[in-house]
């Protein structure tokens, strides 16, 4: 693949930044609690990015006691209806489908013509080979989507990780120039059991995210010293979420990918590399449950 001066100079560019400075940064801004400093914020981004404000539970911008509160808010009762088959795949987010399909052998499509190991992403090798050809999709939430996420199905949490990395840009153009960009990225691994198979949702990191946050776990920072946190749960003793429940949020913008369960044959013939989707949307069918 021949890449383009421009494409190298914004590599050089990402690569040269203080991303963690950066983030840290736009942590403190985003969570000033200053009347005017943050309302001309939410009104300014919203102005910028086009935001259907009309769809939020409070009032913008005198409703939320800061741009991060706004940037993360929830939104009105049936905004997002759940499709009601409870063997259809429900949209985790709303965002842009950057990419859908079949794991092959542990492999997973990043973009065109660079793949990355689904190992190195969940950063569990036994988890890897139980989805190596699982159905899996990436979803990338822009600055103007809602970022709260939510379940695909019902499931019981087992095990969750959080991996350090780095901060690279997830947009289009930086996933086409780094390979294994995911699995580089700081990123959250959250493995589920269902009656239809495990699956896992990876919230992944980016430029600018400066957090984390769960429904079970609420924010969640890297360990000072860069290790990766572990928990796991003794047999079904993790929180039970439900189909369409919220599970996570960004603190600013990025992307998540879902991988499983396995009983996920195919999905479903309108989605492909570019549609938006919202959340609760159907995307595929699942074999019967037990």
């Amino acid at each position: 693949m021949q890449i383009k001066f421009s494409d190298r100079l914004l590599l050089a560019l990402q690569n040269c930044l203080p991303a963690r400075f950066m983030g840290a940064c736009l942590y403190r801004l985003s969570r000033s609690e200053t009347r005017w400093l943050k309302n001309a914020l939410i009104r300014g981004f919203s102005r910028l990015y086009a935001v259907n404000t009309g769809e939020a539970e409070r009032p913008v911008p005198d409703g939320y006691c800061s741009f991060n509160d706004f940037f993360t808010r929830s939104l009105k009762s049936g905004s997002r209806p759940v499709d009601p088959d409870p063997l259809q795949l429900a949209a985790p987010a709303d965002g842009t489908i950057a990419q859908l399909g079949h794991a092959i052998s542990g492999r997973l499509i990043q973009a065109k013509g660079i793949d990355f190991s689904a190992a190195a992403l969940l950063g569990d090798e036994d988890l890897a080979r139980e989805l190596a050809d699982c159905a899996y999709t990436t979803i990338y939430l822009a600055p103007y989507n809602y970022h709260r996420l939510h379940m695909p199905l019902a499931g019981t949490l087992e095990k969750t990780l959080f991996i350090p990395g780095l901060l690279y840009s997830v947009n289009a153009r930086s996933t086409a120039l780094v390979p294994g960009l995911y699995a580089l990225n700081e990123r959250l691994v959250c493995q589920f059991s269902a009656p239809a198979g495990r699956f896992a949702m990876v919230l992944v990191g980016a430029m600018n995210v400066a957090s984390i946050s769960t429904a079970w776990a609420g924010e969640i920072f890297p360990a000072g010293d860069s290790s990766i946190q572990r928990h796991e749960y003794p047999a079904g003793s993790g929180p039970t979420l439900e189909r369409g429940d919220y599970m996570g949020h960004f603190n600013m913008g990025s992307t998540i990918v879902l991988l499983g369960p396995r009983s996920m044959k195919n999905w479903s013939e309108h989605l492909q590399v570019g549609s938006t989707v919202q959340v609760g949307q159907a995307m595929g069918r699942l074999d019967n449950l037990p």
